[in-house]
């Protein structure tokens, strides 16, 4: 476990390498958002919880990799905001919507940091698990090649449909069109 403290923001976000990373072998990664509701308290109004296990389960049965777990709660918006989210949500509003009049972004994450957490594991080409397109770009802005994006389409429930169409339709994010259905 490697924690690091982002300069600009004073966050602090952990790197945790499982395995041995091989020095020409693209590792297997994950860059996860922290997720207090879905990560700790298993909420089924997301996906993260259940791409955070998938993740870890992926890396262990690849043998190597790193999990990314970055302290940007609620889309960047931190957690008092998204449980104000959760409110507008529970009135009607879809996650980008509730964020926007909240007078945010719809997604207010950044990536730049990363590059230097994975300079640090001398990590410049990944295996990125992930299905968010904003992800793929952020890295690759950064220097790092991306051999492979490996899809992570995980916990699909009847009270997360409506979040993950949101997700595809709005964020861009790339699922299989039978996983939203």
């Amino acid at each position: 476990m490697y924690g690091f403290i982002e300069q600009a923001t004073g966050k602090e976000h952990l790197a945790l390498v499982y395995g041995q990373l091989k020095e020409n072998e693209p590792p297997l990664i994950r860059l996860h958002s922290e997720c207090l509701t879905g990560d700790a308290l298993f909420s089924a109004r997301c996906d993260c919880g259940f791409q955070l296990a998938r993740a870890m389960q992926n890396i262990v049965e690849a043998g190597n990799g790193v999990l990314f777990y970055l302290r940007q709660e609620g889309r960047g918006i931190g957690l008092i905001n998204k449980i104000r989210a959760y409110h507008l949500q529970d009135e009607g509003a879809d996650t980008v919507e509730a964020n926007e009049a909240l007078g945010f972004a719809a997604d207010m994450r950044d990536y730049s940091f990363c590059r230097g957490m994975l300079s640090f594991l001398n990590i410049k080409s990944v295996k990125l698990m992930t299905n968010n397109p904003r992800k793929v770009k952020a890295l690759v802005k950064a220097g790092i090649n991306i051999s492979e994006r490996v899809p992570l389409q995980e916990g699909n429930n009847p009270h997360n449909q409506g979040y993950l169409k949101t997700k595809a339709k709005k964020l861009g994010h790339m699922f299989d069109s039978s996983f939203i259905d």
